[in-house]
C-alpha cells in the first residue's frame, strides 16, 4: 500500500511541476517577443491619423445646362401664301430686321373696303352733327351715326394690324437658324419658320440640395467646363428660384456668362464648380477611411490602443478627402487602413501618418 501512495503522489507532483514549466515557458515567450517589438497574433496592424484642423475651401460640383440668353421660334401670326424670305440660315440678324413677308393682297383690298366705309360713316356723322343742332333729329339718331363711324374706324385699324402682322421681323438681335420654309409655302401660326437665338450672353441653369440653399448668395461667381472644350468659363448668378421643388428637395438657380466669341453652345450640359462659405478649423479625413451602414457612415478611432467605432456624418468631398460635420474632433486617431478587419473593442498596433 505504501509503494502504491507514493507512486499517486510522485504522478500528481508530476503534473504539477508540467503545469508550472508550461505557464513559466508561455510568459517567458510572450516578455521575448515583446521584448523583440512583436505584437502578439491577435493585435491587427494598421494605419492611422490624427485629426488636426485645416482649412478647407467649401465648394460644391454640380451639372447644369446652358441655355441662350433670348430665343424663340419664328412663327406667322396670320396665315398665307410667303412672299419673300429676307435672311439667310446660320447668320446674325438685328432687332427690327424684316425677316419673312407674308403675301396680303386681300387684306389690302380689304382695307381698302374698310375706309372707305369709314369715309362715308364719317360724313353721314358730320351730317347728323348738323341736323342735331338745328334739332332737326334726335340726339338718338346723332348717337347711332357716331357709333357706325367708330365701329368702321376700328375695322380700319384692325386689317391694319394683320397687315402689319404679314412682315415678320426679328423681335431681338441674334442669329437665327435653318429655315423650315420656302418662298411660296402657306404659312398659319402652327408653321414654325426657324429659331432665333441670342448668343451673346448664355445663361446656366443648375440646382442645388436644399440644406445648401441658405448658403447661396446673388452676384456669387461661378466656374464651369464643358463637354466640347477643357477651358474653364466663369459666370455670376443672378436669380434664384424662391421655393424648394418638393419632388427633388432642391432649389433651382440661374447664372449668366459672356459669350462673344460664340464658343458656349445652347442645349449642352456644364460641370459647375459652386464656391460656399470657406470653414476654418475643418475636420478632413481620408475617403477610404469610411465604412458605409445602413442610413449612415462609421468610421473606427483608437481609444487607448483598442478599436472604436464612431458613426459621424459627412457633407462635401474632394478626390481624396471627405468633410466630417459630425461624429469626431480633433486629436481623435482614425484608422485608416485595415478597417474591415478589425471589430469594436479589438487591440490595434498603429502606425500613425501625418495628416
Amino acid at each position: 500500500m505504501k509503494i502504491k501512495h507514493v507512486l499517486i503522489w510522485l504522478v500528481v507532483i508530476g503534473l504539477l511541476a508540467l503545469i508550472i514549466f508550461r505557464i513559466f515557458s508561455n510568459k517567458e515567450k510572450n516578455e521575448s517577443s515583446k521584448g523583440n517589438g512583436q505584437m502578439p497574433k491577435s493585435v491587427a496592424k494598421v494605419n492611422g491619423m490624427v485629426i488636426t484642423p485645416q482649412n478647407f475651401a467649401n465648394e460644391l460640383t454640380l451639372s447644369g445646362s446652358i441655355e441662350a440668353n433670348e430665343q424663340i421660334e419664328v412663327r406667322s401670326e396670320v396665315s398665307g401664301v410667303v412672299q419673300g424670305i429676307y435672311f439667310n440660315e446660320g447668320q446674325m440678324v438685328s432687332k427690327g430686321q424684316q425677316l419673312v413677308k407674308v403675301n396680303d393682297l386681300e387684306l389690302r383690298a380689304q382695307l381698302s373696303q374698310a375706309k372707305t366705309k369709314q369715309a362715308l360713316a364719317a360724313e353721314n356723322e358730320r351730317r347728323a352733327k348738323l341736323l342735331l343742332q338745328k334739332e332737326a333729329i334726335s340726339q338718338e339718331e346723332f348717337d347711332m351715326a357716331s357709333a357706325e363711324l367708330q365701329s368702321a374706324q376700328a375695322q380700319t385699324q384692325l386689317i391694319q394690324a394683320q397687315i402689319a402682322k404679314t412682315s415678320i421681323v426679328a423681335p431681338f438681335s441674334g442669329k437665327i437658324g435653318l429655315r423650315s420654309i420656302s418662298p411660296g409655302t402657306y404659312v398659319s401660326p402652327t408653321n414654325l419658320i426657324a429659331i432665333l437665338v441670342n448668343t451673346t450672353q448664355v445663361k446656366l441653369t443648375f440646382s442645388v440640395p436644399e440644406k445648401y440653399a441658405g448658403l447661396i448668395k446673388i452676384n456669387t461667381p461661378i466656374s464651369f467646363t464643358t463637354a466640347n472644350s477643357k477651358e474653364t468659363h466663369t459666370a455670376k448668378i443672378y436669380a434664384l428660384e424662391p421655393a424648394i421643388e418638393q419632388t427633388t428637395r432642391t432649389m433651382q438657380i440661374r447664372a449668366v456668362a459672356e459669350n462673344k466669341e460664340g464658343m458656349l453652345i445652347p442645349g449642352t450640359y456644364a460641370n459647375i464648380v459652386l464656391p460656399l462659405e470657406a470653414i476654418n478649423d475643418a475636420i478632413l479625413i481620408p475617403t477610404e477611411a469610411i465604412i458605409p451602414i445602413q442610413n449612415g457612415k462609421k468610421v473606427f478611432i483608437s481609444e487607448k490602443g483598442l478599436a472604436k467605432e464612431v458613426i459621424i456624418e459627412t457633407s462635401n468631398r474632394t478626390e481624396k478627402e471627405i468633410l466630417v460635420t459630425s461624429g469626431l474632433k480633433v486629436g481623435d486617431t482614425v484608422i485608416t487602413s485595415g478597417i474591415m478587419a478589425i471589430r469594436n473593442g479589438a487591440p490595434l498596433n498603429i502606425n500613425l501618418s501625418k495628416n
